[in-house]
């Protein structure tokens, strides 16, 4: 409905006028001004005004400006909204003002059935921020139009009768009284309000805007007798369980209901259709921040064991959630428990779920339940060891032991019915406590011998011996029956991964379009983009104009923008191809490729500058048309290429009159395999061109000698001495090619240029540009500053993989990856990989770990739990070779912490493989005094090694 004002029935103002003496009026801050020129304008002139004056909002913000002048154009916006509708929408984004006289008088522009409508609109989403509140209510009372009856109408009230804000003059509304209970007796609204309030109270308290008045409000109400407490915690229930709150929420009410007991019992049915909810919650699972208020929530609802007891299986599921969920989930259950309202199939149930977590804690926690049970009921001692002992297969020898002794401890109350199901779980035991339990559980020891893959085989068994003995000297004689079929330790290694050969040409310019699509989607596939770009070469020659069709579909979706030069920007090679408006980066590809670089980048690496040079040269050679195909293509996937291949490659080229791309040829060289084929080597000979001759020399010479990155004065025999930068940073010497090679070929392998940071981790191209010589890119780019040091672990694979010594900073790369554990499966596959190739220093890479752990990088408990990884594939005896090198210099006065993780799995791969050989640094820690983990520890490897 539209007003119909004084404007409608006078001359009025054309638009131009009446907004151009707005205006003016709201520059000279006239209020009154405003309103009345409000008034004498037509509702479409009103709107006319709108756009006008939201520019002239933008001017006034961005200057300086004076109260006035604010009110004044506040007052044109908001009498410029013609409709009730969208004067509504209005109040409410903009409610920040203050309701005045001047309001007033506006409003009063229109007719009364129009402000009904008004406040109508208002009321079905008020709120208590600025004036939406106070201009509903003193349009409903001058008006005389019905009361809203929203929730949201419903909480402004509340809100603003706690606030007891005072109305300026000729605004009506608000209420006397002192206090919020004086107002609300004295408000006529509250006859008709406060029954909605108590009716729906959830949509008060719970709403996610609302704070504690709403509710305090309604307790104090109900305790002075003027609503009914009861009704008011049904309803509150009742809301609850239609429409669950946030868990803080729900704590902050329920804490100011305090409920009696017998109210805590009346909505009994209430609490468990919550409690049921949270569970069903809880068993999503979600982050710790997540999970949170849910696990408030029930703690609030105060749960009674007999109610919990109904739910237990629920609780039990809970165990194979987070830690978080679990770790409280566990507590209820023990308390049930200790209630003796938990079955014991249940018990031994949560020790199934718990007792092979990686979490110590909850382990633990877990095992002190069995051992209060053992305590608090001898009858029940023989089912929990039997629990206890589901501990033996646990990865962690710590949890091992705590749960051998809970055995020793309590197995004279048991049964020795359950000695045999003990001497089964007991076969699970690391080596290193195997003697022990044997002593105990009357098994031989040591319990057994470990097979190929490290499961354990018994030898024999003898009467138990109790638990006295089982951490001291038996006197009793264990006879052995060995196994004639017994073989020595091996570790079992992974099968060495042979590269794919890469295959042929791509055919078809539909072809070429969908590898380049595959490569902008995924820039980690070497072979796919050195195809993509030779194909891009080839069929350009062949017929651009239908390559550029093919790659019409292409174009559609652009790569991901990166600081270093990726793989994906071969998309710009084929936005050349057909000849498209070149992106921006593509011209910086063009003017800063670092074709000159002797200064170190700040952002791009060494493998990326290369990159950008082979795909600025690639635009070059498609522009001209001279070279039909790329001789960098590799033969193989690691980016090696054969030098029979190169060979006719050139050889074509000499025989079309082609002098190839100097950066093509440069990488075509770095990637030649050297070869003792005398054929090849004699049609290398004979090549003619000066490129031919070039490969001829790199053939016959075997490439560039390979460098050593071992630092100078790197100790060989003894652990490393500290060094001032906390770790040992590799040398960088650089070859001097002569003929030259083009400087950013150049810079990959000859002197160190560096860079000052890299923006983005390390690739596989950067491996496939070097495929024999990675130990020189190890020693380049690798250990540079960076913004993110996530992401090049997963490439140390294709290092592995690679051609070339496998020297300092390859094992460097291994023991920084170790330490830090990102990335910890990728990791594991290089350093098994380099031993299955039998290239794996494993002194160097333990002296490695042991010069980072102790100065600088304490990582110890991460390293070992890389290294656990390493060893639980059946690698137990290069693990071991590495430990035995770290340990002597981890173990020295003060053991570097996490030493008793390295000692633990020290144990059980001596254990494993029958390693054997004391250890003084072991022994020295094993005989001093305490009961540290470290020295226990130390005291199992010395006796292991015994």
């Amino acid at each position: 409905m539209q007003a119909r004002t004084r404007g409608e029935h006078g001359q009025g103002h054309d638009d131009e006028g009446g907004t151009m003496k707005l205006v003016e009026l709201v520059e000279a801050g006239d209020v009154a001004g405003v309103v009345r020129e409000l008034g004498v304008l037509t509702p479409d002139q009103r709107a006319a005004c709108a756009a006008e004056l939201t520019t002239l909002f933008e001017v006034i913000a961005r200057r300086e400006n004076t109260e006035e002048e604010r009110i004044a154009l506040c007052a044109a916006r908001l009498g410029c909204q013609v409709t009730p509708e969208a004067m509504a929408v209005w109040i409410r984004s903009h409610a920040y003002f203050t309701m005045d006289a001047w309001t007033v008088d506006l409003l009063n522009l229109y007719p009364v059935a129009w402000r009904a409508e008004l406040a109508a609109h208002l009321g079905e989403r008020a709120t208590n921020a600025g004036a939406v509140f106070a201009v509903t209510e003193h349009l409903v009372r001058d008006t005389g139009c019905p009361l809203p009856a929203s929730h949201e109408f419903v909480l402004a009230w509340l809100y603003d009768r706690a606030d007891g804000w005072e109305r300026r003059p000729r605004v009506l509304g608000g209420a006397p009284g002192a206090d919020f209970l004086e107002r609300l007796r004295a408000d006529d609204f509250t006859p008709k309000l406060l029954p909605l309030a108590v009716a729906r109270p959830g949509r008060l308290v719970f709403a996610w805007h609302t704070s504690e008045r709403p509710l305090e409000a309604l307790i104090g109400l109900a305790a002075q007798g003027v609503v009914d407490r009861g009704e008011l915690i049904h309803n509150i229930f009742a809301d609850m369980v239609g429409d669950p709150p946030h868990g803080k929420q729900a704590v902050v009410a329920l804490e100011a209901l305090a409920l009696t007991p017998a109210e805590h019992a009346g909505v009994a049915r209430e609490r468990a259709a919550m409690v049921d909810h949270l569970l069903g919650r809880l068993l999503e699972d979600g982050t710790r921040m997540e999970i949170a208020p849910f696990m408030i929530f029930l703690g609030a609802l105060a749960s009674t064991p007999a109610e919990k007891a109904l739910v237990a299986r629920d609780y039990l599921a809970l165990l194979d959630r987070s830690l978080p969920v679990a770790t409280y989930a566990q507590e209820v259950l023990t308390g049930l428990d200790e209630a003796g309202l938990l079955e014991p199939e249940l018990l031994s149930e949560a020790c199934e779920r718990v007792l092979l977590r990686p979490e110590k804690k909850l382990v633990r926690a877990q095992l002190g339940w069995l051992g209060r049970v053992a305590r608090r009921d001898p009858a029940r001692a023989g089912r929990a060891m039997v629990d206890a002992a589901t501990t033996f297969g646990h990865r962690e020898m710590t949890l091992q032991e705590q749960a051998l002794k809970l055995v020793a401890k309590h197995l004279k109350a048991a049964d020795d019915s359950v000695l045999p199901e003990l001497r089964t779980a007991a076969g699970q035991l690391s080596p290193g406590l195997s003697a022990r339990a044997a002593e105990l559980l009357g098994t031989a020891g040591p319990l057994g011998t470990a097979g190929p893959l490290g499961t354990v085989e018994p030898l024999g068994t003898v009467e138990p011996l109790g638990a006295a003995n089982l951490f001291g000297t038996s006197e009793d004689t264990v006879t052995e029956q060995p196994h004639a079929d017994v073989q020595p330790y091996a570790d079992v290694l992974p099968a060495v991964p042979e590269p794919h050969p890469v295959p042929g040409p791509i055919a078809t310019a539909a072809e070429v379009a969908q590898e380049v699509a595959a490569v902008v989607a995924n820039d980690q596939d070497v072979v796919a983009f050195e195809r993509a770009l030779d194909g891009l070469v080839r069929h350009a020659h062949l017929d651009r104009t239908a390559l550029a069709e093919a790659l019409k579909p292409v174009m559609r979706r652009e790569p991901k923008n990166t600081v270093d030069w990726v793989q994906s920007d071969l998309y710009d090679v084929a936005r050349a191809v057909r000849g498209d408006e070149p992106r921006g980066r593509a011209v910086l590809m063009h003017r800063a490729v670092h074709i000159n670089r002797t200064t170190p980048s700040r952002s791009c690496s060494l493998a990326g500058s290369m990159l950008a040079s082979r795909l600025a040269e690639a635009m070059d050679v498609i522009e001209s048309g001279a070279q039909p195909f790329l001789l960098a293509v590799p033969t193989l996937s690691t980016g090696a290429l054969d030098a029979a291949v190169l060979v006719e490659r050139i050889s074509a080229l000499d025989e079309l009159g082609v002098t190839p791309a100097p950066v093509d040829l440069a990488q075509a060289l770095l990637r030649v395999t050297p070869t003792p084929d005398q054929q090849v080597l004699n049609a290398a000979e004979k090549l003619a061109s000066d490129a031919g001759q070039r490969l001829a020399r790199w053939l016959r010479e075997g490439g560039p000698a390979h460098q050593d990155s071992e630092p100078k004065g790197w100790p060989h025999c003894k652990p490393p001495k500290p060094a001032s930068q906390g770790w040992w940073t590799p040398a960088r010497p650089g070859v001097v090619m002569d003929p030259p090679l083009p400087q950013v070929a150049a810079a990959l392998i000859g002197p160190y240029v560096g860079n000052s940071g890299l923006a983005n981790p390390m690739a596989p191209f950067w491996v496939a540009q070097l495929p024999h010589h990675r130990e020189e890119l190890m020693a380049r780019d690798y250990f540079e500053p960076r913004m993110s040091q996530r992401g090049w672990p997963r490439n140390l694979p294709f290092v592995v993989e690679s051609g070339g010594p496998a020297g300092y900073s390859v094992h460097l790369g291994l023991a920084f990856g170790l330490i830090w554990q990102t990335e910890t499966d990728a990791v594991v596959d290089a350093v098994l990989v380099l031993a299955a190739r039998k290239q794996l220093d494993t002194d160097l890479l333990g002296r490695q770990l042991e010069a980072l752990l102790n100065h600088g990088w304490a990582y110890a408990d991460k390293a070992s739990g890389s290294l656990r990884t390493a060893a639980e594939t059946g690698a137990y005896a290069t693990v071991w070779s590495v430990l035995r090198v770290a340990l002597p210099g981890l173990l020295g006065e003060t053991p570097v912490r996490g030493a008793a993780a390295m000692l633990d799995l020290a144990v059980e791969c001596a254990s494993r493989c029958g390693a054997k050989g004391e250890i003084p640094e072991v022994t020295a820690v094993a005989d001093r005094k305490g009961s540290s983990q470290t020295v226990k520890n130390a005291r199992l490897l010395r006796d292991a090694l015994r």
